[in-house]
Formats: structure tokens, sequence, C-alpha cells
């Protein structure tokens, strides 16, 4: 089974694609780990991308839908989540061209809903444990609200990371995602019209919803 994720920052994303990898022992695969991979063991692709990225420019989408595909091939023989990619409209149409060019099925694509200002909240409010960072704490969140300043699971001290606190950033990221133009929403918009035709799936989620309900919704639409 081939999965596509999409879901802003702050919406649960990586989580709910924990357990689904988990579930069913998919290869979990994310953009950036794909360029790190490629870099570090020194492949073609790989060394093309470096060369625009110590340029400080953008990896162009004739590198990074082939470094995207190799890495499905290899790494997803028995199944894959992709997350993180594609993210807009151009690089959705192209990595659809490219599946369908290398027989590959993309059964199932996924949404997070959530709305921005409670995705923004949500990334502002988590708090990392210093005994444990996967004590999960969010001051926005009632369900894992902290006790205070204290981690809720053990009552360790709490601390903020600072990219969580940057209001800017989370904008400048948002603002690619929530684009429903050309941006990451254009993108999973793409694969809704596809699914309207018949030729994937496309589940919607609530990611208001607690953890539990969001994951228990997911798995009784997946097989």
């Amino acid at each position: 089974m081939n999965i596509l994720m999409f879901g802003p920052n702050g919406s649960g994303k990586g989580t709910q694609g924990s357990l689904i990898k988990g579930k069913y022992n998919l290869a979990h695969i994310e953009s950036g780990g794909i360029f790190r991979e490629h870099i570090g063991q020194g492949t073609e692709l790989g060394k093309k991308a470096k060369e625009y990225i110590d340029r400080g420019d953008l990896v162009p989408d004739d590198v990074t839908i082939p470094m995207v595909l190799e890495t499905l091939k290899d790494k997803g023989k028995d199944g894959w989540l992709l997350d993180g990619f594609p993210r807009n409209m151009v690089q959705a149409q192209k990595l659809w061209e490219a599946l369908q060019e290398a027989g590959m099925k993309l059964d199932y694509v996924v949404e997070i809903l959530l709305p921005r200002e409670t995705a923004k909240n949500r990334i502002m409010g988590r708090r990392l444990c210093v005994n444990d960072p996967n004590h999960p704490n969010n001051i926005f969140i009632d369900a894992i609200k902290p006790n205070g300043d204290k981690c809720r699971v053990c009552g360790g001290d709490l601390k903020s990371r600072a990219d969580d606190q940057d209001e800017g950033a989370i904008n400048k990221r948002h603002d690619i995602y929530y684009d429903t133009t050309t941006g990451t929403l254009a993108a999973a918009y793409f694969y809704k019209d596809l699914a309207a035709k018949g030729q994937t799936k496309y589940i919607e989620l609530n990611g208001e919803g607690s953890i539990d309900s969001i994951k228990q919704t997911l798995l009784n639409q997946l097989p």
C-alpha cells in the first residue's frame, strides 16, 4: 500500500504517519531525509542536489523528483508513506506523471484538515520535557496541557524550542502550505481531483480531534 500524506505543521501529521507506518509496516519516507541520504551516500542525484544547496539555490524538480522516485523504489518495496512532498502544484503534477511512468500505484492520499490559527497555536504551545521529549505537553491542547510549568507525565521541567516560538518562520511555512493556488494545498487538491475520477482514493481527517479519534477515523477508511 502506498500513501501520500498532507497536513500543516502542527496538525499531528508526523504522529499519525508513525501510527500508520507501524500498523501496515510501511517505509515512512520524509522529504528532508531523502536529500540527506542521497547527499550523504554521494549518489549522482545527491551530488547534483548538493551543488544547488551549496549555492543557496532551490534544488530543481528535475533533480528532486527522480531522487524521490528512486527512494520510493529502494525503500518502499513493501509499501510507503510519503510525507513532506510534493509542496506545490507543479511538483504534484510531476510526481504523479513519474509514478505513472514507473508503474507505481498511489493507493491513498490523506489530508489532515486544521485551521491555520489553530496550527500556529499548536506549534507555539509545544513544550518539551527535560526528562523525556516524547512526553506530550502543549499549553493550547486541553488533553495534554502541562501542570503549570511542569510535565503532565513525570513532573519534570519544561522548555520550548526556539523555532517553535518564531512566529515569522511559522507564518512563512504556513503561507506555502495554505496556498490553494500554487502551494501545498493546491497540490493536495490536484490529487483530490484525481480521486474524483477514480484514479486514487482521498481521505480527509479533522485535525482538531484527539490523536486517538483521528487515528481511528483513518484506520476505518484504510483496508
